[in-house]
């Protein structure tokens, strides 16, 4: 079977040659967004961008062109992630599987770049006071029983041979006045004095030596740094909906993490596709949605194939969040209502009103992935999501979603009618804004605290309220909105913080761009707390890196996406704004070279 895909304006023509004559043959596939098919076949269905498309009966070894457009005229094939993804033929012999093209982004060769001078060191400490000289070690040592043992931990999993039992001492002094997380380092020809308030800052000057270790292999620079975070919240997210990342894949993430000296790992396991952890109370949910494709709950959106998915036990779970607080890491799990429901809702019809004349569609182009407040189901099942996910996670806050509600939702439930007359609300936002404040009172109730992305501040009783956290990630606006509304603020603004976005405009790279193409320099080229808006800062509480996987098809794939990138959320997110420019991060990223390798992980050369 032989099957290659080219592009021409926005079209995507697909031409596929079998070996054998196959009758009835179907074509399955995915892309981005809803398909239409131009010639050669009839789109007889589509989940969102996935589609399915009766052919004629293929003969051997006789080429047959299907030529596909986006629906949406807006959409064409950006680069090489919008063509099709997990095609195969259905047919009366069975089913084929299509080889997909080169996929992820393509190997490259480094570029030069300019050194820079001062320390090599991502993010930059607050202050650096520099000597003259070096100190020339292979290592360190130091009496055991702090938290350096964990870093020591650390660089032997990332293969940075030398930190451990070298001949350089590290004594460790407790000062009191240092804020939790900071820490001062003295760094002399004979040795270093390490002072902190606690395990958290030891950590991060750990952390900081087992970089400079790797990045200066002619000495240390003698000085002194003193360090502290700008934000209490540095994040990075994960979506292991769309693609199910194996516990050791997450591991290595979090341990890159802990190298940027990020703290908080946002677990999206749980959207439209798929709930993956293996929940008690509702075991048909994670039952049903942990494996797409064909006949399952859904098919192969997103580049599921035949057959993609997975699901994390329990012991998964408490694996995860082991590892991440042994890198002084918190979890923070998140589960999807009312929206990005598809699967939720075709496991429980009960939450839908049947009664519903509405066609509301999200913008991934599905129809029916809203779970409705009005039925009683709803809040039950979601209610019982959070108690047993909250008491999964000790970090005691839990994500609940409430992004991306579409347009009218509801408008045609005369349940929802008749609950929005009760309570005087009177639009979708603000029957919205209830739903998720009734979802945010039963998380606080747990002794959790509740976040949501950036539209959960809608609705005329004021949106999610309960001492909730909103992610703002449409931009910066709805951020400083719902700061000055009273929100605390994770800024993660699509257009500088969207790791999944392609690098480049190059047709041959990889990722989305409906936001933007985000270049190394544009992870930097922005401020958590925007210039016109200095009231917010202490609303500001961090920023997230983002990375969703609606083009992922096999682990790796992510790592060139967020290496370097990740530098760039790192030092946003410790630093104060202007502490480097966009060129010096640039050169900080080549000299970071050697640390992605050593770990192993894939980084994007180029763009």
């Amino acid at each position: 079977m032989h099957f290659d895909v080219t592009t021409r304006d926005k079209q995507i023509i697909c031409k596929i040659t079998a070996d054998t004559d196959l009758a009835n043959p179907v074509f399955c596939f995915s892309l981005m967004a809803p398909p239409q098919v131009e010639t050669g076949g009839t789109l007889l269905s589509h989940t969102g961008g996935y589609g399915e498309v009766q052919l004629p009966p293929l003969q051997e070894d006789t080429p047959h062109t299907v030529i596909l457009r986006y629906a949406d005229p807006a959409f064409g094939p950006a680069n090489r992630a919008w063509l099709p993804l997990g095609a195969y033929l259905r047919h009366d012999a069975g089913l084929t599987a299509l080889s997909d093209g080169p996929a992820g982004i393509s190997a490259q060769n480094d570029p030069p770049f300019t050194a820079f001078d001062e320390l090599r060191l991502v993010p930059q400490p607050r202050h650096w006071r520099p000597e003259k000289g070096l100190l020339k070690t292979k290592g360190f040592h130091w009496d055991h029983g702090t938290a350096l043992d964990q870093v020591g931990a650390l660089a032997t999993r990332c293969n940075m041979a030398g930190f451990n039992d070298g001949e350089t001492p590290i004594s460790v002094e407790t000062d009191p006045e240092i804020p939790d997380t900071g820490y001062r380092l003295t760094i002399t020809s004979a040795g270093i004095t390490l002072y902190a308030a606690g395990d958290i800052g030891v950590f991060s000057a750990g952390i900081t030596l087992l970089t400079l270790l790797q990045t200066h292999p002619d000495g240390l620079p003698l000085g002194q740094i003193s360090d502290a975070p700008r934000f209490v919240w540095r994040g990075q997210h994960l979506d292991c909906a769309r693609h199910f990342y194996t516990v050791a894949t997450i591991m290595r993430l979090l341990d890159l993490m802990a190298l940027c000296k990020l703290n908080r790992f946002h677990w999206h396991f749980a959207d439209d596709e798929a709930f993956r952890v293996q929940v008690d109370c509702l075991p048909d949910l994670w039952q049903g949605t942990a494996f797409r494709g064909e006949g399952q709950t859904l098919p192969g959106v997103f580049g599921g194939g035949i057959r993609a998915g997975g699901s994390y036990s329990k012991t998964d779970v408490a694996t995860i969040v082991a590892h991440a607080k042994s890198l002084h890491i918190e979890v923070l799990p998140e589960i999807e209502i009312p929206a990005h429901a598809l699967a939720f809702c075709r496991i429980f019809p009960e939450t839908r009103d049947p009664a519903e004349t509405g066609h509301e569609t999200s913008v991934q182009g599905y129809t029916g992935n809203v779970a409705n407040p009005a039925m009683p189901a709803t809040l039950d099942k979601f209610k019982a999501l959070a108690s047993e996910i909250t008491a999964l996670f000790p970090f005691k806050h839990l994500h609940l979603g409430g992004d991306e509600l579409p347009e009218d939702t509801w408008s045609g439930s005369p349940s929802a009618r008749a609950l929005m007359d009760a309570n005087g609300l009177h639009t979708t936002d603000d029957l919205f804004g209830w739903t998720m404040a009734a979802l945010g009172a039963h998380v606080r109730a747990l002794g959790s605290r509740p976040a949501a992305w950036e539209e959960a501040a809608r609705g005329n009783q004021g949106g999610i309220g309960n001492g909730a956290i909103l992610f703002s990630w449409t931009g910066q606006g709805a951020g400083i909105d719902a700061a000055r509304a009273g929100y605390d603020i994770v800024m993660t603004p699509a257009q500088h913080a969207y790791l999944d976005m392609a690098h480049s405009d190059d047709p041959q790279d990889w990722g989305a761009n409906w936001a933007a193409t985000i270049s190394l320099e544009d992870t930097i080229n922005w401020d958590p707390v925007p210039q016109n808006a200095p009231d917010i800062a202490d609303r500001v509480i961090g920023i997230e890196g983002t990375f969703w996987s609606e083009f992922t098809t096999k682990d790796a794939q992510m790592e060139p996406m967020l290496a370097p990138r990740i530098l760039g959320i790192a030092c946003k997110a410790w630093q104060d704004d202007g502490t480097i420019n966009a060129p010096q991060l640039r050169a900080l990223a080549g000299h970071y070279r050697v640390i992605f390798d050593r770990i192993g992980w894939a980084r994007h050369n180029g763009a």
